[in-house]
């Protein structure tokens, strides 16, 4: 259980020092009159500390080191 644990840590830690953050689109209607509809999509981003993506990995390492001296 926790190999697995760590190699999910290591995994997101990886994504998040390589790419810092992730985007997503959302849509609003601008204009809602009888026939005429107008939306507008909008791009969020939401940033992820590189400090995050380092203390996943070094937790990863630990979980995984620490499940290889339990066996």
């Amino acid at each position: 259980m926790y190999r697995i644990l760590g190699i999910l840590l290591l995994v997101f830690g990886g994504f998040a020092l390589a790419y810092q953050g992730f985007t997503y689109t959302t849509r609003e209607k601008v204009i809602d009159v009888g026939p005429i509809k107008v939306s507008q999509e909008k791009e969020h981003t939401v940033p992820v500390a590189p400090i995050l993506g380092g203390a996943a990995m070094v937790a990863g390492a630990i979980l995984l080191v620490s499940s290889k001296r339990g066996q």
